[in-house]
């Protein structure tokens, strides 16, 4: 017998085509990812995976039942949230998700803020990959997103929230870190700590883009998947780095320094995603949003 958790299984590997990216996303063991859908293949009647010892794909009928099971778990969650929110007893929260690791001033405000503007709306937040964000937006797990963005579709929405100037992140004993100010391309003389396009694939975009803007390709000397993982690199003496001056104000490492670049439009913006709407928003999303919108 077909159970949602064999669904929730298949969609994840139907989404990574990768039996070991997906067994990450849903906390199994691989081995009983395989099995799993292997035991759906057998319910099912048919193949719904093409395998070769280097690739994955769906066939037509993995397809189907993808669009099919995605479509399920919609209407279980509207299913859910409908029956929750004819509970007189219950007040339906904002389902929120923040990427991992995101942590500016203006967040904590807009989270701390909200409860006076919304009593009567809480915020269920969750924090995950930025990866994970547009899928659980798609498929109606979460309500709102925030990140600093994640690659294009349709069925997302990625409304700016506010934006942080851009400074040089620097190693105390480097030899730029006595200068005042300095210009984006003089940082990226020198070999550099970028995001890995993976972990934050919307910070590497904005911050690839200002590089990209003054100066030539630059030297990468190593990439990190975390805020905390680029400071450890450019601590470790392995480079320069570029971070918002946002999550300066709430991270301090006495062996980091940061100089202000010359070019005031180097900045990151913060981003609301939410998934695309046929009718107009719900009132307490829309409420959310022009509350995140108005800490500019």
């Amino acid at each position: 017998m077909i159970e949602l958790r064999h669904l929730r299984y298949f969609v994840a590997v139907a989404e990574e085509l990768s039996f070991r990216r997906a067994a990450g996303r849903v906390h199994v063991d691989q081995s009983p990812l395989s099995r799993t859908i292997r035991d759906l293949e057998s319910d099912v009647g048919v193949l719904l995976f093409a395998r070769t010892p280097r690739t994955l794909r769906l066939t037509p009928a993995g397809e189907v039942l993808l669009q099919e099971a995605l479509k399920l778990f919609v209407g279980l969650e509207g299913a859910k949230r409908r029956a929750r929110e004819t509970d007189a007893r219950y007040r339906a929260p904002l389902r929120l998700g923040i990427a991992n690791g995101l942590a500016q001033p203006r967040l904590l405000e807009c989270l701390a803020r909200w409860r006076q503007v919304a009593p009567h709306t809480p915020l269920e937040i969750t924090d995950m990959r930025a990866a994970d964000l547009a899928h659980a937006l798609r498929v109606e797990e979460l309500d709102v997103g925030i990140s600093f963005g994640v690659p294009h579709e349709e069925a997302i929405v990625q409304e700016p929230a506010w934006s942080y100037a851009v400074a040089a992140l620097l190693h105390v004993e480097h030899e730029l870190a006595s200068r005042a100010t300095l210009a984006v391309s003089e940082v990226c003389a020198y070999p550099m700590i970028a995001y890995h396009p993976k972990h934050k694939p919307g910070l590497r975009r904005q911050l690839d883009e200002i590089v990209l803007r003054h100066a030539a390709t630059p030297t990468l000397a190593g990439q990190a998947s975390s805020l905390t993982g680029l400071m450890n690199q450019v601590g470790a003496g392995n480079g320069v780095g570029l971070i918002d001056v946002g999550h300066l104000d709430v991270l301090c490492r006495t062996n980091l320094i940061t100089v202000p670049l010359r070019d005031d439009t180097a900045s990151i913006t913060t981003y609301l995603l939410h998934k695309r709407q046929r009718s107009q928003l719900p009132m307490a999303l829309e409420h959310f949003f022009t509350h995140a919108k108005s800490l500019k």
